[in-house]
């Protein structure tokens, strides 16, 4: 007989027939001794993707980029296989881990972390050096990553999706100052450094040493804060030349605008609508000064008829031309020049104001969904449907329409070496080339292309290439749209429309809206995933170039992580 004895205040009694064991807690034994497993191999099951990762980086990628410029032989200590610092590099951004302190801390804490440093712990300053000296070679290992899954399968091209996201750079929006604010600190930063060149040189040599360093010739030489790229000085130096760049192709377009326009005037072109800001004030010259001539003119033959009719002593009928200056004419171009002298002045005295970051003066001032602000790039991603990036892109311009070009070019590419791929008998070496393909045979395997309405301009409407989707309007206007469509089922449409009223009417189709609809999922579940889950909400580098590399390389990482489930799913779908 088995039963269970129960008592307030008392543990529970297991009562067998031989046997009575109390239930208890399990021992906490701080000092008991364990032998752990030799090989590092019984350290983690074979079926974690760490060992699949591993396996990727040193048989399938090409990494002699990150090999590039690394010293061996000689006296000195060992480096660290750059091989091993990828893989470290791939895990943590894969695991949401960025910060090179923190890898350095899982590398002796986390058990797959120890397993690819192989218990070699390599201190933070190594991690984030490696990472900013191959920013190059991370962002070219997104093409390998790209074959390596289309030869797993992966890389559905049926529907594509673009979209962009709002990213931070390494800098922050208190860091940006107009023109006068960098001048002023330009010449702040120029009077501590002239400062503290004054105060070493009354000092005496070992001041200056201790200021300028021993090596450093000091006075009369570039100061090290003004030649270093990365310092104050020189950031603020590169802003200003960027704001004064940016005002000389300013002021060169609105004169080529308004010679153009002034050009036209003077061959008797007719003009259409009002003259460009530059040649505002010059036509309006022109127009009173032909306006006067025509007056004159009229007073003068008005003049020699009142003379020839005096002559056979007749006299003029009607009346006299008003003075020039009096007719309707003349004042109403005089009112129109000053007018136009008015708004140059008030566009003089509130010019726009043109600031830049000291931080990182290549970011912008972005919006960002529901409201706010975010000192940062522009990060464009095309995503298939079965979650995998094909092409990335970064720019400085909030708006999304102008990266649609040069986008769709990358994805007609991408395509072309997924196909290539998936149709290739036997499989080449993965490098960051693209395989040789039928000219657009990616083009054509593209179904359909998917865009919110930030991408809807005629000119994209307009462009060659495959198949596209673009929102004219928010999402509830377009279901409503569709919904009303429905309900009417009319066919009727009008011979003559625009491109922006076809695509209206597709979306509100029930095929147009449904594919539509898949938009949202494909193209923002990459971001969610990198900002929520992988916490990617600010670069690391400064700079355009950096922040694109870094993009392309987060790319390559969550492509990786796709390949990784793909390849846990069916074990019998490695890679050639």
């Amino acid at each position: 007989m088995v039963g269970r004895l129960e008592c307030r205040g008392a543990p529970s009694l297991w009562v067998g027939e031989n046997v009575v064991v109390a239930k208890g807690y399990r021992p906490v034994d701080r000092d008991q001794q364990f032998l752990i497993p030799p090989d590092m191999r019984e350290w983690l099951p074979a079926e974690h993707p760490v060992w699949t990762l591993i396996d990727i980086v040193d048989t399938h990628l090409d990494t002699s980029a990150f090999h590039t410029g690394r010293r061996l032989g000689g006296v000195g200590r060992a480096g660290y296989d750059p091989d091993m610092l990828l893989t470290l590099l791939i895990w943590s951004w894969s695991q949401g881990q960025r910060s090179s302190r923190r890898i350095e801390s899982a590398c002796a804490d986390v058990v797959s972390y120890r397993v690819i440093c192989a218990g070699d712990i390599p201190d933070h300053v190594t991690i984030s050096r490696f990472r900013k000296d191959n920013h190059a070679a991370c962002a070219a290992l997104f093409a390998q990553v790209l074959i390596l899954a289309a030869r797993v399968g992966l890389g559905s091209l049926g529907t594509i999706a673009l979209d962009g996201v709002k990213i931070a750079s390494n800098a922050s929006l208190s860091a940006n100052r107009s023109e006068s604010g960098l001048r002023a600190a330009a010449e702040a930063e120029a009077a501590k450094i002239a400062a503290a060149a004054a105060a070493a040189h009354a000092a005496g040599d070992d001041a200056d040493d201790e200021l300028y360093g021993p090596d450093d010739p000091g006075p009369g030489h570039v100061p090290k804060d003004l030649a270093d790229p990365k310092s104050r000085s020189a950031r603020i130096a590169e802003a200003l030349a960027q704001i004064e760049a940016e005002k000389a192709a300013a002021r060169a377009a609105e004169q080529a605008a308004a010679k153009g326009h002034l050009e036209r005037m003077e061959a008797g072109a007719k003009i259409i609508g009002q003259s460009p800001v530059g040649a505002a004030v010059d036509a309006a010259e022109i127009r009173l000064q032909r306006a006067r001539q025509v007056r004159v003119q009229m007073s003068a033959d008005y003049e020699a008829k009142v003379a020839a009719l005096g002559a056979r002593g007749a006299k003029p009928k009607g009346t006299a031309p008003v003075p020039v200056e009096s007719h309707y004419t003349v004042v109403r171009a005089r009112a129109a020049l000053a007018k136009a002298r008015a708004r140059r002045r008030d566009r003089e005295n509130s010019a726009p104001v043109i600031c830049r970051n000291i931080t990182d003066p290549q970011s912008r001032v972005q919006p960002i969904r529901g409201g706010g602000w975010v000192q940062g790039y522009n990060c464009q991603a095309f995503t298939t449907e079965d979650g995998i990036i094909i092409a990335t892109g970064v720019g400085i311009n909030p708006n999304d329409s102008g990266y649609y070009p040069d986008m769709v070019a990358k994805a007609i590419a991408a395509a072309d070496t997924i196909v290539a791929t998936k149709t290739a008998t036997d499989s080449p070496p993965v490098t960051d080339t693209v395989c040789g393909s039928d000219a657009g045979a990616g083009e054509a395997a593209i179904g359909i292309m998917l865009f919110d309405a930030g991408y809807c301009s005629n000119a994209n409407l307009d462009a060659p290439g495959p198949d596209r989707l673009i929102a004219t309007g928010t999402t509830r206007d377009l279901e409503a749209a569709a919904h009303a469509a429905a309900a009417s089922n009319t066919e009727d449409a009008p011979v003559q429309q625009s491109s922006l009223d076809k695509m209206r009417e597709r979306l509100a189709t029930p095929d147009g809206i449904a594919t539509y609809r898949t938009r949202s999922h494909i193209a923002e579940t990459p971001f969610g995933h990198a900002k929520h889950n992988l916490g990617f909400r600010r670069f690391t580098g400064r700079g355009l170039d950096r922040a694109a590399s870094e993009w392309s390389f987060h790319a390559a990482v969550h492509n990786i992580g796709k390949i990784l489930t793909r390849l846990a799913a069916a074990p019998t779908t490695a890679p050639a």
